[in-house]
């Protein structure tokens, strides 16, 4: 059996400790790991499977020897990086948003599109965390009865924009609790002009807002949607809408979703029916005795949670659905370690002649 040298950027983040304790549950044949990140982690002790692992300097020469890259050190690093560890032979997951528009570069949910790492030149992209888990619960649906329409509404966690906004909601409640005013630091966006507290709050407004109105965020959801499903970020036969809010969760994504069937005969006994048996889907749709989907619930789990599936009573073929999910396992760690998964099973851990640089 082939064994595989696997390379993580971003080791030490909140995403990176979570893809390193995802790739020791895996089924990839680990021949050695290499944990880098930032100057200043260079040195950290980490450890794999019981073994201790020192962090060293992300630096294209890093990646020598390195067969597969799984990366979540932001947008910025992972431009500069992975087109160089590319050049070295390593195949590239990544977890941030850099090559996801990209038309040479696969944008993969495996229970959706498997099939796209084919095609891939080097680099895999990892899809926006909101998006993973809609499509996970969408396309079982898409595939049997059709999809005209989406529209979506989420409520993200605090831990979607990183540790340190997540220990600036916790230290807001902590103040707010205490009877004190309040300071926003961080939310909405770091780099923006204002801020406002997200503890006891809602935000709707994630990324930076695009010149139609819509959030980045939203951007993302509806491109990233129409790209994996249909293979075409601008593809007009599929409607896609979104409203993007932060909210004071510390994990767990829920997401609100409205969808319309081609086939206006389905029932959502139908829908529940097939979404029992999907992959990677639990149902969790009980609602005379108050069983459905909490973000509590989901954390630290692999699935995505779907229940109170319901019709439009208004507009047959239409149907409401609430989706929730571990942003940072299925919407980031264990999505990156199970494409990774599907390159070893599928011998493609391998860079074409004709790579993706960036």
């Amino acid at each position: 059996m082939k064994e595989y040298t696997v390379a993580i950027l971003g080791a030490t983040g909140a995403v990176g400790t979570r893809l390193i304790e995802q790739l020791e549950q895996s089924t990839i044949p680990v021949k050695k790991v290499k944990f880098l990140a930032s100057k200043r982690s260079a040195g950290k002790e980490l450890t794999f499977k019981g073994k201790p692992v020192i962090v060293e300097e992300a630096t294209p020469e890093a990646f020598t020897g390195v067969d597969l890259v799984l990366a979540s050190a932001g947008g910025g690093v992972s431009k500069k990086l992975l087109p160089e560890a590319v050049k070295r032979g390593a195949v590239c997951v990544d977890n941030t948003s850099a090559f996801r528009m990209e038309p040479e570069v696969p944008l993969v949910v495996p229970e959706v599109n498997e099939k796209a790492l084919f095609s891939h030149r080097g680099i895999v992209s990892n899809p926006n965390c909101s998006t993973i888990q809609m499509m996970v619960a969408l396309e079982p649906i898409r595939q049997k009865y059709g999809l005209d329409q989406i529209i979506v509404s989420t409520y993200q966690a605090a831990s979607g924009a990183g540790q340190s906004a997540l220990e600036q909601m916790l230290a807001e409640a902590q103040v707010y609790l205490n009877n004190e005013p309040m300071e926003g630091k961080v939310f909405p966006v770091k780099g923006d002009k204002k801020h406002y507290p997200l503890a006891f709050n809602l935000l709707p407004q994630i990324d930076v807002f695009e010149e139609d109105g819509y959030s980045h965020e939203e951007w993302k959801m509806i491109h990233e949607t129409k790209k994996i499903m249909l293979d075409d970020m601008d593809a007009p036969e599929l409607k896609v809408t979104a409203t993007c809010v932060r909210v004071p969760v510390v994990i767990g994504h829920g997401e609100s979703v409205y969808f319309t069937t081609k086939d206006q005969t389905v029932t959502p006994t139908d829908i529940k029916e097939l979404l029992k048996d999907a992959p990677g889907v639990t149902l969790q749709d009980d609602p005379k005795n108050q069983v459905y989907p909490q973000p509590l619930m989901a954390e630290g789990k692999r699935d995505t949670f779907v229940g109170r599936i319901r019709a439009d009573k208004e507009n047959p073929g239409s149907f409401n659905m609430w989706v929730v999910s571990d942003n940072l396992l299925k919407g980031a760690a264990w999505n990156t370690v199970q494409i990774a998964e599907r390159l070893v099973e599928n011998d493609l851990v391998r860079v074409p002649e004709d790579p993706y640089l960036g």
